[in-house]
């Protein structure tokens, strides 16, 4: 079996060969990823209802739509993405070509998480694929069925050496993290991407960090509970809560708590009917560890509803507590599971101390009919996004980037902005060999009209249209003079009299004194 060291030393040569800088391989590689993800859609479908229990329908909703729409962007957007970007220039630059080019940084490595295993490693992929990189994959072990299918299926649609994949667990992380990337880009727990960090930093490579905590949702008195709490339990109950931006707990007002537990058991009732451990839209929690948490998180706490388990199946109803208490261990940590704490709060004013006493969340959510107020919450908090009046939605407009801040993060990806996360944007400068005399002013010896005239071309501001016209009358006055000197040598008076006339150009344009 190979070790890392050779799978990461493979992708480095087959990077170093250049084969996949081209636009056109870039292109051909993305049209096959499309290619599998559509004739594979089956196996892929069944590895997630294997891990997770997902229904085909979510499964193609939460994992492969917007893929595929990732996949089609990154297609038809590549050429102008890749494209060198212009630059404006200053005065001293005027003739140079300056623009920014977009390079590869060299081999990527991604690891992926298990809540949504296909998509969280897949559609970072596609960007560092667009960007010209070679990448390694490295998909979560606790998905394991989604593992092995990834493992056998890119080696069959993807170039083999460019983009390997590594499966395994802790020791096989362990011993990829030894080796020296690129760029590393982890979807996960704060704990781990603090391990990432450490062994990134040896060899001073820059990481994006995905890694969640606890989203708060503030519902305003000012709001139509109806349909607020039908958003909420859509985006906190989906995938059984194993979702990195799904609410984590509510805050609001003590009196309109018992409407919104109403509301939410409303919404549940209509979402998977009756019996929610029968419906085929409700999933399973990913493995006993993770049940055995989360059913820890509800000791001594009030249940307003759900709470059932079984540990056999992996079941947790979904759940609401009440009166919680900001104390309490459901509070400590990130849920990810179908567990919602409500907090009771009496303003604004103290929704928005009480998340900016605790770390930075990945997603904040508020809910009211006053945008001003929406505004405030946006204006005097931090979060990695924020989506007022729903829950999750910015996650799916790819102009958006999508990452954290601080505990919740670094970094963004989606769309174009996964593209750029895998890029080097360089500097390019390009001058000629011509007025060399221009150059005088940085060459020794130094001196204080040098000063005064490196002031001049770096440091003045000027109104473009007013710039503009000084400019033009200097190259018209410029070209008069040496055509009056060439046919009348002697005529003084006359190169005066144009000169005179520049002074008066510049004057009336409030040039008086250009530096």
């Amino acid at each position: 079996m190979d070790t890392t060291q050779r799978v990461v030393g493979r992708a480095r040569a087959a990077f170093r060969s250049g084969r996949c800088r081209s636009l056109e391989f870039r292109l051909q590689q993305l049209k096959a990823l499309e290619r599998m993800v559509r004739e594979r859609e089956q196996e892929i479908l069944a590895a997630l209802q294997a891990d997770l229990h997902k229904s085909g329908p979510n499964a193609f909703s939460h994992e492969i739509l917007g893929l595929l729409g990732e996949l089609a962007l990154a297609m038809d957007k590549l050429k102008s993405w890749a494209a060198p970007q212009p630059v404006k220039k200053n005065l001293l630059t005027l003739r140079d070509e300056a623009y920014i080019c977009p390079e590869p940084l060299g081999v990527v490595l991604i690891i992926g998480a298990w809540n949504y295993p296909f998509v969280l490693v897949m559609q970072p992929l596609v960007g560092a694929i667009a960007a010209g990189n070679a990448v390694v994959v490295k998909p979560s072990e606790i998905s394991e069925n989604t593992a092995r299918l990834v493992a056998d299926l890119l080696p069959q649609y993807l170039d083999p050496e460019l983009y390997p994949v590594v499966t395994g667990g802790v020791p096989e992380t362990t011993e990829l993290l030894k080796e020296r990337f690129d760029h590393i880009l982890y979807t996960g727990n704060s704990a781990v991407g603090k391990i990432v960090m450490a062994a990134a930093a040896k060899h001073l490579t820059p990481v994006t960090l995905e890694l969640g905590g606890k989203s708060p949702c503030y519902i305003d008195k000012d709001c139509d509970l109806a349909v607020a709490c039908r958003r909420i339990t859509w985006g906190k109950y989906m995938n059984c809560g194993q979702t990195c931006i799904a609410p984590d707990y509510i805050l609001c007002d003590p009196s309109i708590q018992s409407k919104v537990v109403e509301n939410i058991k409303a919404t549940l009732q209509e979402f998977y009917g009756e019996d929610v451990k029968s419906s085929p839209d409700y999933e399973r929690i990913i493995n006993k560890r993770h049940f055995q948490r989360i059913v820890g998180l509800l000791k001594g706490q009030k249940i307003a509803h759900g709470g059932e388990a079984d540990e056999a199946s992996c079941f947790i109803a979904p759940t609401i507590l009440t009166d919680v208490s900001p104390e309490s261990k459901v509070m400590e940590e990130e849920i990810f599971g179908p567990v919602l704490p409500i907090l009771t709060v009496k303003s604004v004013d103290e929704a928005i101390e009480f998340i900016n006493c605790r770390e930075k969340p990945l997603a904040l959510y508020v809910f009211s009919n006053n945008k001003k107020l929406i505004k405030r919450v946006i204006s005097e908090t931090s979060s990695g996004g924020v989506t007022g009046n729903d829950v999750i939605m910015h996650f799916f407009l790819s102009t958006l980037p999508f990452g954290g801040v601080g505990n919740s993060g670094m970094g963004a990806y989606h769309g174009k902005h996964s593209f750029d996360t895998f890029s080097h944007r360089r500097a390019c400068l390009i001058k000629d060999l011509k007025m060399e005399s221009t150059n005088k002013l940085r060459y020794p010896p130094g001196s204080q009209k040098k000063v005064d005239w490196a002031k001049f071309f770096l440091l003045k501001r000027f109104n473009k249209s007013r710039v503009g016209v000084v400019i033009f009358a200097v190259l018209i006055s410029v070209l008069l003079g040496i055509a009056t000197a060439v046919v009348a040598k002697n005529h003084q008076s006359v190169l005066k009299s144009k000169a005179l006339l520049l002074v008066l150009a510049v004057q009336s344009l409030g040039g008086r004194r250009l530096w």
